[in-house]
């Protein structure tokens, strides 16, 4: 055989030894096959030019964090990588928000969503890819969501023939406090949308092993700041003042009954005041006291009427006190948060995709947590499922929880999240049949 011969079969064998295999070859898959996709995701996610690429990526973004609306780097390093995986996307959603399609852009359609911002505080870890902004850090591994959803966003790439309609990749400014969520909900984000899966790491949960619960997971939350006025004076003559330090705290005292004398013991409720600014000397009454605090609770009603409530106890024991008094619930800048509630149906979807993958032993129901999410938001509009994906290694060291400033992130999580969300997706579209006639929906068609 000449050398040209040779040289032609190397050629061949490096061709087919670096062309990409598709797990599933048959676009028809049977029945008995759905249940081996989110394992072979997972080992796709696992290999270490896909893993090591998301690592990246996470670093990249932890580097250069941006907070609720400004995220501006973060959106355009999203957009980067959508354009080298050829994903079309649509942009921008509430100011930096992006909204990515991989599929036919024909219903069924279904998505899965990360939130982009970081929070207003230092890093005090001390590693190579430290946050460069000061007051600035991802302490609630946000950036982790991003990598995850762009690696499932590659898995799903990777795996088109299989792919029966439309996956929407939701990425989304503002989850902290912003009321991100529902802004792209007003931008048309979820435009066909059937149904929408979310995630948070828990670094108090196993590596490998997620939780979550159907119906209320997390609760509705709000805010509020009063101020109560009186009259300041010398405090060695206090008949000559009216005092709103005195109002103030038996405002704070008449708060907490609400919880304990007003709430069913079965309806979890909670009123804090966690701040109290008022005078700046010691032989001074002021003359007025600012007081401000949050509020939650797990269903609408409940939620609803403690607000109510927290308003005319605030007022009321003010006067009382010879004081005036107004409340401000700060809608403007931290909307209301409805209470985060799974889907029965999503949630048995959840367990079945889970159990394929992680094994049914790591699939955990945990107890509600008086934490929120704007996730929430998404599901008072299309059924929606929150999950808590663990990340906590076999060390001794106790880890920092979420909104610390030592908090970390074990990276060895994100192949799980990317695999996940893809199946949970794809699975969903493979066994969902759309539920409106393709006629009356808009596809997209750029797709």
């Amino acid at each position: 055989m000449d050398i040209s011969r040779w040289v032609f079969l190397i050629l061949i064998l490096i061709f087919v030894s670096f062309t990409p295999i598709p797990i599933f070859s048959d676009s028809q898959l049977s029945s008995g096959e759905l249940p081996e996709i989110p394992g072979k995701f997972l080992d796709f996610a696992k290999k270490s030019e896909v893993f090591d690429w998301m690592m990246g990526v996470r670093r990249r973004i932890h580097e250069n964090p941006e907070l609720g609306y400004e995220e501006l780097e973060t959106s355009k390093l999203i957009r980067e990588e959508l354009d080298n995986l050829g994903i079309q996307y649509k942009y921008p959603f509430a100011n930096t928000g992006i909204v990515g399609f991989i599929g036919s852009g024909k219903p069924p359609f279904v998505a899965i969503r990360a939130d982009m911002d970081a929070l207003p505080m230092q890093e005090m870890v001390d590693w190579e890819h430290k946050s460069r902004n000061p007051g600035k850090m991802h302490a609630c591994g946000h950036d982790a969501h991003v990598a995850m959803l762009l690696g499932a966003a590659k898995i799903l790439l990777e795996h088109q023939n299989i792919l029966k309609g439309t996956v929407a990749l939701v990425f989304q400014p503002a989850e902290e406090g912003g009321g991100g969520a529902k802004k792209m909900i007003d931008a048309g984000a979820l435009e066909n949308v059937e149904a929408i899966f979310g995630l948070h790491v828990h670094p108090n949960f196993p590596l490998g092993k997620v939780c979550s619960r159907p119906g209320p997971f997390l609760a509705g939350s709000g805010f509020f700041e009063a101020v109560i006025s009186g009259r300041g004076g010398h405090a060695a003559i206090p008949q000559h003042s009216i005092d709103p330090i005195l109002a103030a705290s038996n405002v704070i005292v008449s708060l907490q009954h609400l919880v304990s004398r007003e709430a069913d013991p079965l309806d979890s409720q909670v009123v804090t005041v966690a701040k109290f600014q008022g005078g700046g000397a010691f032989n001074v009454i002021p003359d007025s006291v600012t007081i401000g605090g949050t509020f939650r609770a797990f269903s609408k009603e409940s939620f609803l009427q403690l607000r109510q409530r927290i308003e005319e106890v605030i007022v009321g024991q003010a006067a009382v006190q010879r004081c005036n008094a107004t409340v401000d619930f700060l809608t403007n800048n931290k909307p209301f948060f409805p209470p985060t509630v799974n889907d029965i149906n999503l949630h048995k979807h959840f367990q079945r995709v889970a159990g394929d993958m992680l094994g049914n032993d790591h699939v955990k129901d945990m107890e509600p947590l008086m934490g929120s999410e704007d996730f929430a938001f998404y599901q008072e509009v299309i059924p929606g499922y929150f999950y808590m994906l663990g990340m906590q290694g076999e060390t001794n060291e106790n880890p920092a929880s979420v909104h610390s400033p030592y908090f970390k992130i074990n990276e060895a999580a994100l192949p799980f999240g990317a695999a996940l969300q893809a199946s949970l997706a794809i699975r969903y579209l493979l066994e969902a049949q759309p539920q409106v006639p393709s006629s009356s929906i808009n596809g997209h068609d750029e797709l």
